[in-house]
């Protein structure tokens, strides 16, 4: 198979920016398969970076894996191939979370804050998913109002998205990578007997974290190809690296090494479909 193919003889349900959803093998599970294509400002950028899409499925299967060891509850079941993963089928919530540790992006342009200015705690910021909106920023009463979520599923992706936090903050600082911001998407899943759980949902990958060298500063995500630095393979190959996902002798500077696909071991597909997650608590939100 080509690294620009895509499957076509399941159903397909969504496709997005980054990625396509199909069909399932069982009920309520999805194929999330990652493309190469790489966008920006709502789409307003494009191009096809070859490799992209492998390098994200690998990264992103393995952070999940591992939010999941702290008590995280993922989408996520296990890797199919190097491009997809088999995932819960879940019902997105509309809120896009950014969680900031370092300002960076839109909150230098709208406050006027410094770039790289340290913040003395993490902030959380709501954005509504809606590209033809440009995603507009938005609060708890937003939020609550239009029904776009309760504040108890509020509370607990808050709760979740700060946990997220502090593990991956941890685990790129032991890779010698500052966790600047990222983003979070989470989804309900209904149960049997009308138990809510919320679960971590999307992506976690250079896409929507940004990550820089903590000694030399150097963007390694996907502001790259946003600021026209170029390099973003290299960077994306040198995160996965760190990481620990992909040998070192498997990267090629300035392009994709087909030969990749060939020395990438299975991520650790560890997560039983069996799992037991817990359901939402619906107590009145802690003040």
């Amino acid at each position: 198979m080509s690294l620009l193919s895509v499957p076509t003889r399941r159903r397909q349900i969504y496709e997005g920016k980054a990625k396509i959803l199909y069909e399932g093998p069982e009920p309520g599970t999805v194929i999330q398969y990652f493309k190469d294509d790489a966008t920006a400002g709502n789409g307003a950028k494009k191009d096809v970076i070859a490799g992209k899409g492998i390098l994200n499925n690998r990264i992103s299967a393995h952070l999940m894996t591992r939010l999941e060891t702290i008590g995280v509850p993922t989408h996520f079941i296990k890797s199919l191939n190097m491009r997809e993963q088999l995932i819960r089928q879940v019902e997105i919530i509309p809120i896009e979370l950014v969680v900031r540790n370092i300002a960076a992006g839109s909150l230098c342009k709208r406050l006027g804050v410094a770039e790289g200015s340290r913040m003395p705690r993490p902030i959380v910021e709501f954005y509504y998913k809606n590209d033809a909106l440009g995603d507009p920023m938005v609060n708890d009463d937003h939020i609550v109002t239009f029904g776009w979520a309760d504040p108890y599923e509020i509370e607990e992706m808050v709760n979740l998205a700060f946990r997220c936090n502090d593990y991956l903050n941890g685990l790129f600082a032991g890779v010698n990578l500052l966790l600047v911001d990222f983003k979070l998407e989470f989804g309900r899943i209904w149960g049997e007997q009308g138990e809510l759980y919320i679960v971590l949902a999307d992506e976690i990958s250079p896409d929507n974290c940004r990550l820089w060298d903590m000694k030399t500063k150097e963007k390694m995500d996907k502001d790259r190809f946003r600021q026209d630095l170029g390099g973003i393979m290299d960077a994306y190959q040198e995160v996965a690296a760190r990481l620990g996902i992909i040998p070192r002798e498997a990267l090629v500077s300035g392009t994709f090494n087909e030969n990749l696909m060939s020395s990438l071991e299975e991520i650790e597909n560890e997560l039983s479909e069996a799992r037991t997650m817990r359901a939402l608590n619906k107590t009145k939100p802690k003040k």
